[in-house]
């Protein structure tokens, strides 16, 4: 994970922000996800 997205989720964290958080959250998986395609997309050629 990435460390600008660990430090604004300890952020969100400490403030309780469950907005933020869920934001956050969706990035990482859209984040995640988008890293995987790019490494499987790389294999295949």
């Amino acid at each position: 994970m990435p460390q600008w997205l660990c430090n604004q989720l300890m952020r969100a964290f400490l403030k309780k922000d469950r907005r933020q958080i869920r934001l956050l959250n969706d990035c990482w998986y859209f984040y995640r996800t988008k890293q995987r395609s790019d490494d499987d997309s790389v294999e295949l050629h």
